[in-house]
């Protein structure tokens, strides 16, 4: 028997001051999915591969996941605070995984207060454009003098 189902899954670690404060899994939403086969397809019209993914988001929804769950349906986080471009555009590719990574400095955003992070994703614009993934955790607080990093990685399988 052929088995040839094919998935995506990913995980990403997240770091205050480069201090591993968490580590989560996320869903590839069903525009990523769309993103990755527009991606197979060749650029004859009237066909167009979309945009490398290239950003990262942050976002501080206050909500619980039971209120406001991640979702295959998602294009947006609920509450974006701040978009990052990621440290190497359209990510680092090995084997059969791709790792994205983004860094938000000190001041980034830029604050006087405390930010209380719950959401992230990965997407192909500095602003709208199409997430590829989405994922909720337990607060991290990121200080205005500290550094947050987080490093997603999607494996193909």
């Amino acid at each position: 028997m052929i088995n040839d189902n094919f998935t995506l899954t990913g995980a990403l670690t997240i770091a205050i001051n480069d201090v591993v404060v968490q580590e989560t899994k996320n869903l590839v939403v069903t525009v990523g999915k769309e993103w990755v086969a527009s991606r197979l397809k060749d650029t004859a019209s009237p066909y167009t591969i979309k945009a490398e993914m290239s950003h990262m988001a942050i976002g501080t929804d206050t909500n619980p996941i039971s209120t406001h769950p991640v979702l295959a349906a998602d294009t947006t986080l609920v509450t974006e605070d701040d978009r990052n471009t990621l440290t190497v555009d359209g990510g680092t590719v090995s084997t059969n995984t791709i790792t994205y990574a983004c860094t938000w400095a000190a001041n980034d955003p830029s604050s006087t207060v405390t930010k209380a992070i719950t959401e992230a994703g990965i997407f192909n614009a500095a602003s709208a454009g199409d997430m590829f993934a989405r994922t909720k955790f337990a607060v991290v607080n990121k200080a205005p003098a500290d550094a947050l990093t987080i490093t997603w990685t999607i494996t193909v399988s």
